[in-house]
């Protein structure tokens, strides 16, 4: 592809959705050359909880952003099919909603003023963005990153020629955004969610940094409480979910206490949620006693299936199942002998127990009593770490972490492995 002369004409088509309204919500955004329909750039992005119009603002932001990357002088059309978005981008409509004011001036920061004007589109006509969103959203359910689906190249076909209707010239307005993207060549200024590459997009993990809007809301604040010591616990025996179900030992149940007393202190919890296990069962209880709560099982924060492993040390397992002890280090894929779940089908199933929780408790600070694995992933889910990043992790008994999560689908590490209670 040739590079892109000053003042390119670019098409934006951008779409956002959300499962649930508010619930876990993903955007999609193509930017096409306005004279030939070609598709320059994929951006997509898994965003967490959030409402279909965050996420349509998100979408548009992202392609806007990528239209800059490319040309900064650039004249972009915007096509969605979301009116709302038009309308006030266009400065017909109000932006009424406080969670829609920052992403709108954001989105008005992107380009010169002047050089962007919007046209609403039937949904059928905004069918790639829409794909695009919800291979997004597919992907956080599974709690993985967006990567693009291999598709055969295809001729390009121009978007006006098909619908036998000309692109208006370029107008007021302006935007501004964030996302991954990623086209036919390396883009410059990717966002931080995830990394430009000749093949195609890669996104989905929370976006970093300070340039988020400001007023987002309250974040719902999940502090992630490792359960006390288990009479297998100091000899670092695997202890899944299909082994002996042990319950806490004398110093697991100090350590429970220990805990309850530094979280009552704060005085900050209001929910408190636990894996079935009777070691978190039994350390969620200690805590909710004090603060006068129930405990609220979630069976999706249970530990890994290890197995024929359960019970074993490492040194064990190393002695009679190497090669499946290699395997699994090097690969989020692979699972323990004899267990049912690998590293990527837990994280599936901890993404998914992460956004009831969120939907359920918007806003709050929950407890989440849970087990080294469940945990080590939603930290490597908050930072869009890569799945071998579990076994970098050091997580002590009775230790507690804290990630929040905001509106627009960001994520924010507060606090790991804590262990100063303890002391």
């Amino acid at each position: 592809m040739a590079d892109p002369v000053a003042g390119a004409r670019y098409v934006v088509e951008a779409d956002g959705g959300s499962r649930g309204n508010p619930g876990p919500a993903g955007y999609g955004a193509v930017v096409r050359d306005a004279d030939t329909g070609q598709v320059l750039v994929e951006a997509a992005e898994y965003i967490g909880h959030a409402t279909n119009n965050v996420a349509e603002y998100r979408g548009l932001i992202a392609g806007l952003k990528a239209a800059r990357d490319l040309d900064p002088d650039a004249r972009v059309t915007v096509r969605m099919d979301s009116k709302l978005v038009v309308e006030q981008m266009s400065g017909r409509w109000r932006v009424k909603h406080p969670d829609m004011r920052p992403l709108a001036a954001e989105a008005r920061a992107v380009l010169p003023a002047g050089n962007v004007t919007y046209d609403w589109i039937p949904r059928e006509r905004n069918k790639a963005a829409d794909r695009l969103a919800n291979e997004a959203m597919d992907a956080g359910r599974q709690g993985r990153q967006w990567e693009p689906a291999p598709r055969p190249a295809a001729p390009a076909v121009s978007t006006v020629a098909a619908t036998d209707e000309p692109l208006p010239a370029a107008g007021a307005g302006a935007v501004a955004g964030s996302g991954a993207v990623t086209g036919a060549g390396t883009v410059p200024g990717a966002g931080a969610a995830g990394t430009a590459t000749a093949a195609g997009s890669v996104a989905g993990a929370p976006r970093a940094g300070w340039a988020g809007p400001a007023d987002l809301g309250t974040p719902t604040t999940l502090v992630l409480l490792r359960h006390g010591e288990t009479p297998l616990t100091p000899h670092k025996r695997f202890s899944g979910s299909t082994g002996s179900d042990p319950g806490l030992s004398e110093k697991g149940r100090w350590q429970a206490e220990r805990a309850a007393d530094s979280l009552a202190a704060r005085g900050t919890v209001q929910v408190v949620v636990a894996s079935p296990m009777l070691r978190t069962r039994q350390t969620a209880e200690a805590t909710a006693r004090r603060l006068g709560l129930e405990v609220r099982i979630e069976e999706g924060l249970r530990e890994l299936d290890f197995g024929a492993w359960e019970g074993l040390t490492f040194a064990e397992v190393m002695e009679r199942h190497p090669d499946d002890l290699t395997t699994w280090l090097g690969s989020a894929k692979a699972k323990p002998t004899g267990s049912t779940e690998s590293l990527t089908t837990l994280a599936q199933r901890v993404a998914q127990a992460r956004d009831r929780i969120i939907a359920r408790h918007p806003g709050k600070t929950v407890l989440v009593v849970s087990h080294v694995s469940p945990i080590k992933t939603l930290v490597r889910l908050a930072l869009g770490a890569p799945p071998d990043a579990v076994h970098r992790m050091e997580l002590s008994a009775a230790s507690l972490c804290a990630v929040q999560y905001y509106r627009d689908g960001n994520a924010s590490l507060r606090l790991l492995n804590d262990t100063s209670h303890l002391r």
